[in-house]
């Protein structure tokens, strides 16, 4: 069982149509587990790897404590050798603060923000801690529209003038953010966006008004993040029946979304798929959406997400997803207007 390769958006570089979410490493997965699930994402063809310089550690009231850990464990990963390095397309990204000890922030470098500074400062300290000279995606995790376009172009040009990253990506942007970023870069004769990551399930799909047009225009591949919503996708209704450790988070959770639910989890009960292999395999059905970014805990929970890559779903299934979980009505501005 074997996933399969396609291009990231309108660009040359193959990644395999499931992509590899680290955030878990460090902070819910040994070390030790953590490799065994990178080891096995080669075995399955899985070459998309997805990090970020805040993810690791444990996280205490939503702030995780050992920023950066994640991309740590990837880089000892790496260092073992064994052509680890060439056999993936490795994406990371910048936007938050890094610094593990508040009292040595620096206005510069920390915060929620961007500029040629940090984008150059966290570009080094990412490629010290994957151990790694060259970043083949490098995202910024989230918009700032304080910074000038002409800033941030510069400062990923000479990254790239300096072999340190290959191609630039996007996450969390609007649908004109995409636009404006775009077009700076191609006044600048710059490739620019070839990627974007966004929140999108069958749960949350208002990212097909805007940002979805946006990225089949501009050629960008759509990398979807929390493609189960959180669990809500993953057989959450039968699980808080059987399971009575079920928190009141969860059963709020559940009390929302029961009614689709039992005709969602039935379905997938109908064709004899897991609802999670379900809910990706519908995201792969959009030729914009180049992977989904799967967040496996375990070796077993990644076994399981590849099955989605084997599965079509066909006319008659995804009119009854919609009805289930109906979209926002189409694109902007058709959805809402004459």
């Amino acid at each position: 069982m074997t996933v399969q390769h396609r291009r990231l958006g309108n660009h040359g570089v193959l990644v395999s149509n499931l992509c590899l979410g680290t955030m878990n490493f460090g902070w819910k997965t040994s070390e030790k587990e953590s490799f065994a699930i990178m080891d096995r994402a080669l075995e399955l063809g899985i070459n998309f790897f997805d990090t970020a310089d805040v993810y690791g550690g444990q996280s205490i009231n939503g702030d995780f404590q050992e920023k950066g850990l994640t991309e740590e464990i990837i880089g000892r990963w790496l260092a073992q050798g064994g052509g680890r390095r060439d056999a993936i397309v490795l994406s990371t990204k910048v936007y938050g603060s890094v610094n593990r000890d508040d009292r040595l922030a620096e206005p510069n470098t920390d915060g929620l923000s961007l500029s040629g500074m940090k984008i150059k400062k966290h570009c080094d300290d990412s490629l010290r801690r994957l151990q790694t000279d060259w970043i083949d995606l490098y995202q910024m995790h989230h918009i700032d529209r304080q910074c000038p376009w002409n800033e941030i172009w510069d400062a990923f040009d000479a990254l790239k003038k300096q072999g340190k990253i290959i191609y630039s990506g996007s996450s969390n942007f609007a649908g004109w953010d995409i636009a404006t970023a775009c077009q700076e870069a191609q006044k600048r004769g710059m490739t620019g966006l070839v990627s974007e990551q966004s929140v999108y399930s069958l749960v949350n799909r208002s990212v097909e008004l805007e940002v979805i047009p946006a990225c089949r225009h501009y050629g960008l591949g759509l990398m979807p993040w929390s493609p189960l919503s959180g669990g809500i996708l993953a057989g959450l209704l039968q699980k808080t029946q059987t399971d009575r450790r079920s928190s009141p988070d969860m059963e709020q959770v559940v009390n929302k979304y029961r009614s689709q639910l039992e005709r969602y989890e039935g379905l997938c009960q109908e064709m004899g798929e897991e609802p999670s292999t379900v809910a990706l395999a519908w995201l792969l059905h959009n030729p914009v959406v180049s992977a989904p970014i799967i967040g496996p805990r375990t070796v077993e929970q990644l076994n399981s997400a590849v099955r989605a890559t084997e599965i079509t779903l066909d006319d008659e299934i995804l009119k009854r997803l919609d009805n289930i979980f109906p979209g926002p009505g189409g694109e902007a501005p058709y959805a809402y207007a004459w």
